[in-house]
């Protein structure tokens, strides 16, 4: 079994990888890393304590849709810094994922 920290540690080191200008999904991360509910995802993105070295901002749901609960400000400041990155937005509010999805690699 993993610890907790290390998982994290795992989760956050994608998550710090994310270009400025694109966002990946929850489940792109678990798919990565192999977890079986994209939730500890967002388990761990609560617990990141330097959201300029690890963007935290840059995780959407599958949807593109922003977090209710972000934690750095709420759903607004993320949709905030989103936009200062040039992400585009549909007029449901999603994020545009065929404009800006990134995914990890998975062949490394």
């Amino acid at each position: 079994m993993i610890k907790k920290s290390s998982l994290f540690e795992k989760i956050l080191s994608v998550v710090a990888k994310i270009p400025k200008g694109k966002v990946t999904t929850y489940g792109g991360i678990g798919l990565f890393l192999g977890l079986k509910d994209a939730r500890v995802v967002g388990w761990a993105l609560h617990q990141n304590k330097d959201p300029i070295k690890c963007p935290c901002h840059r995780v959407v749901d599958k949807s593109g849709g922003l977090s209710k609960g972000y934690a750095f400000g709420g759903r607004n400041r993320q949709e905030e810094l989103l936009a200062s990155e040039g992400i585009l937005f549909k007029k449901d509010g999603n994020v545009d994922l065929n404009k800006h999805l990134w995914l990890p690699d998975i062949r490394k």
